[in-house]
């Protein structure tokens, strides 16, 4: 993770212990929250809260049975050829493949040599290339991307004739059984199977990061399936694999952006439309992650520790160089050697909208676009501030 690229990592995995993790989760129990290692940095969201996941995280879904295995398998044989390796290589250089710089899964949806896959699979790639299942390699496009809903289409050069696989018309039910295909691991396009097991998930730390829809799954995937199929028994498309997470107490979890064949979005890609996620340029970071989300209550018992104030909002810890956020001049939370505030802004509201926590504030700058103006209210050293800045997208702090 990078300030450059603004955004969740796809893979939540587990920090070493610091000396103030080890004061938090002493000093504090705040109801099970998971303390990390990942960075929380101005995550593009939707404008759209999802609502409550439909399915209940106490509920272990059912293992396939043996003919939806065999159902499953046969499908994999099928559509394997429509699949795809994303590679961040340029395949012109002989060579420059054989240790990409980044790896990633897609999958054709036309015969024309359109393909969708995850739009932080190509983000920032100089160059790219895809190889088919026969292994052959091929020059990709970006032909359009939606940031804030992390779906890219891409037109790969294909020879006519390469199979593609057709879009569900209908959206998926939870306990369907689902095949994923991607190059996880090292591996080179291969199955991973599973049932659905959510709809509208909550998936990433501030559950507020991902589409309405957010598909959530059993299948063990890893980092490298990202950008793959979630397909039905009919093996028609129902998700894009966008999520990864890891934990030690909760293990692996997979969570895809949902397309129908009728999903706006899908007429947007195809238009060439390049849609940015508004930033300011601030970030959450390291053991601070796992407190994007705290009620008033859990920040007046974090506030008693590191001497945040009595009024609850967001803090952050990081400011990326160049951004609104720098011109702007927001403070990040600066710490002494007792773990307790020197200094770091605190924002409570965005034009006028009470927020209690970072997630929130997140969410409610998702709610606006690149280039419109907004005005933070802040409190500094305990005195309220109006701080007005403008909103830029997050391409355009790779340039």
């Amino acid at each position: 993770m990078t300030a450059e690229t603004d955004r969740l990592p796809r893979r939540d995995v587990r920090g070493r212990d610091t000396v103030l993790r080890r004061l938090l989760l002493s000093g504090l129990l705040l109801g099970g929250l998971a303390f990390s290692g990942v960075q929380a940095q101005d995550t593009p969201l939707t404008a759209q809260k999802p609502a409550q996941s439909k399915s209940s995280a106490a509920n272990t879904p059912k293992p396939l049975t043996d003919a939806e295995k065999q159902t499953l398998k046969t499908l994999f044989s099928k559509v394997r050829p429509a699949t795809l390796r994303i590679e961040q290589c340029d395949n012109t250089v002989p060579g420059a493949c054989d240790e990409p710089d980044g790896i990633g899964s897609a999958v054709l949806i036309s015969a024309d040599g359109l393909a969708l896959t995850a739009y932080h699979v190509v983000e920032g790639a100089s160059k790219l290339s895809a190889q088919t299942v026969d292994k052959k390699r091929y020059a990709v496009e970006v032909v359009g991307y939606n940031d804030q809903d992390d779906l890219a289409l891409l037109r790969v050069s294909v020879p006519g004739g390469t199979p593609f696989l057709p879009i569900a018309s209908a959206r998926p039910s939870v306990g369907d059984a689902v095949l994923a295909v991607g190059n996880g691991g090292g591996t080179f396009l291969q199955p991973k199977t599973g049932r659905l097991t959510g709809l509208e998930a909550n998936a990433g730390p501030g559950g507020a990061t991902f589409p309405p829809g957010t598909l959530q799954m059993s299948a063990p995937l890893v980092p490298g399936d990202s950008g793959g199929p979630i397909l039905n028994v009919r093996g028609e498309l129902t998700g894009i694999v966008s999520y990864i997470s890891i934990s030690r107490e909760k293990g692996p979890a997979s969570f895809a952006v949902p397309v129908t064949a009728s999903d706006a979005r899908l007429v947007d890609l195809r238009a060439g439309k390049k849609l940015d996620a508004p930033i300011i340029g601030i970030g959450l970071n390291g053991t601070f992650t796992s407190l994007l989300t705290i009620d008033a209550t859990d920040f007046k018992r974090i506030s008693d520790l590191l001497k945040l104030g009595d009024t609850p909002g967001a803090f952050f810890t990081s400011v990326n160089q160049g951004s609104p956020a720098e011109k702007a001049g927001l403070q990040p939370l600066q710490l002494n050697d007792r773990n307790q505030r020197i200094s770091g802004d605190i924002v409570t509201e965005v034009n006028g909208k009470r927020i209690i926590n970072f997630d929130e504030f997140q969410y409610t700058v998702r709610s606006y676009k690149p280039g419109d103006t907004i005005t933070l209210t802040v409190l500094r050293n305990s005195k309220p501030l109006m701080v007005k800045l403008t909103l830029i997208g997050r391409s355009q702090t790779q340039r």
